[in-house]
């Protein structure tokens, strides 16, 4: 790991009171969460066409979010 980056870690563990280790496995959780939601979503338009503007539209502002197409 390049020495910023284990820096941020443990600076990011010691901010939330955790250990590095527990704070990786959280990090990892939600990396791995976000992979299969976003399988999820390329399955949904598979099976049913792209997502419409209107949509997506919906989707960010319920997230409070810009939307972005090209983050997947």
């Amino acid at each position: 790991m390049p020495p910023e980056i284990g820096s941020a870690v443990r600076d990011a563990a010691a901010r939330q009171g955790t250990s590095v280790s527990n704070w990786l496995a959280s990090a990892a959780a939600q990396c791995l969460r976000n992979e299969l939601l976003g399988a999820a979503l390329d399955q949904w338009e598979v099976e049913d066409g792209p997502f419409g503007d209107e949509e997506l539209n919906a989707a960010a502002a319920a997230l409070g979010a810009a939307k972005n197409r090209g983050a997947r």
